[in-house]
């Protein structure tokens, strides 16, 4: 169960990529998260799990993206992603081939940075699964590396020269 806090702090990163996205007037749609307002598809077959955006890219398509609020590790080398949300979302993608991505950002930054990594690469990096200790979940610990970064002065093209940057390489 995610604590309130938490949920706060997963809202407080929502507004604040809604607000670059608006910085850099990027098109999107925002989802609503209530549960009325979405099909039983998303409530039986994928256990309410849906993206918190869609970017409308132009002449492009659109892409999914949902954003969390997660801190680096205490070692300074990786990220949690939930085993549940990487699985869910990636079955989405695969169904709808509609792309999906995770971005994440947390006030230690000063939601100045932006983590953004495909679902799939979640998927495919080999990472063995963790339990947390905490809240005996399981996640995915990726590499800080793995994502690609894209500062709040950044635009949407940072993303994509990155990301054919790092399938060159």
């Amino acid at each position: 169960m995610i604590s309130e806090e938490n949920k706060e702090k997963g809202r407080e990163a929502e507004r604040r990529f809604q607000e670059w996205l608006d910085n850099h007037k990027i098109p999107y749609l925002y989802i609503n998260q209530e549960p009325e307002t979405f099909s039983s598809f998303f409530k039986e077959d994928l256990k309410s799990k849906r993206p918190d955006f869609i970017l409308l890219i132009p002449y492009f398509g659109f892409i999914f993206v949902d954003v969390k609020y997660k801190q680096i590790s205490d070692n300074q080398k990786d990220f949690p992603i939930d085993a549940f949300d990487a699985k869910k979302y990636s079955s989405l993608q695969r169904r709808f081939n509609i792309n999906t991505w995770f971005a994440l950002s947390n006030e230690k930054v000063g939601y100045n940075t932006w983590y953004w990594i495909p679902v799939s690469k979640v998927l495919e990096a080999g990472i063995s699964l963790q339990k947390s200790s905490k809240s005996g979940q399981l996640f995915f610990p990726i590499p800080k590396n793995y994502f690609i970064q894209v500062a709040g002065d950044d635009s949407l093209s940072r993303l994509f020269s990155k990301l054919f940057e790092n399938y060159n390489n």
